[in-house]
């Protein structure tokens, strides 16, 4: 408040001052020179922003060659993946509920594999409502909607496991949403593939 009463306290006096000033300039309207320069000047600037940056943005839109294509569905509330690289690997990711967990209400009992080091395109969709498929440590955000398809490419350059959820408001358990990426060197991926192909036959 004390902020907002100097700044009109200032507008005020500048006001007064301005309409009850004896001095005036019958050009001081006439300068349409200037107006246009000014009005150029900075639309021209703003085209050499936007325009690398435009390029930028359809260069990470563009997905070269991916080594594996994950499909990702969302449903009330856990998370379908799909493998179709590898023999159409299919699980469900639901959350690990157990109280003695180190990541309680973040864990699930299927984690998305990935291998690191390797390009990675995510193919996301709804089966009932929206949802937002987030990894913050990733800086990955991809909104699942029924009906349409939205991909992304990512490429992990260390192995760990990430944690992310839900951020979309979809319902009651929303907060039951989690999301877990476990990124692996590439020959226990294709061991893990194996495997989990083996169990499944």
């Amino acid at each position: 408040m004390f902020i907002l009463i100097i700044i009109t306290i200032l507008v005020s006096y500048l006001l007064i001052t301005l309409i009850f000033n004896k001095f005036n300039n019958k050009f001081l309207l006439e300068k349409q020179n200037l107006e246009i320069i000014w009005t150029i000047i900075p639309s021209f600037i703003l085209i050499l922003i936007a325009l690398p940056s435009l390029k930028l943005l359809y260069i990470m839109d563009e997905i070269n060659n991916p080594f594996i294509t994950i499909k990702i569905i969302g449903h009330q509330w856990y998370w379908s993946y799909e493998y179709t690289d590898f023999l159409n690997i299919e699980f469900d990711s639901y959350i690990n509920n157990e109280i003695n967990l180190n990541f309680r209400l973040l864990d699930v009992d299927n984690r998305l594999i990935t291998p690191f080091k390797i390009q990675i395109r995510l193919i996301i969709t709804s089966s009932d409502v929206i949802h937002a498929w987030t990894i913050p440590s990733l800086g990955i955000k991809l909104d699942a909607i029924p009906g349409r398809l939205n991909q992304a490419s990512f490429s992990l350059n260390q192995t760990g496991i990430f944690f992310g959820q839900c951020s979309e408001i979809c319902g009651t358990n929303h907060r039951f949403i989690p999301i877990c990426i476990e990124s692996i060197n590439t020959n226990f991926f294709l061991k893990w593939i194996k495997n989990f192909n083996s169990l499944n036959n």
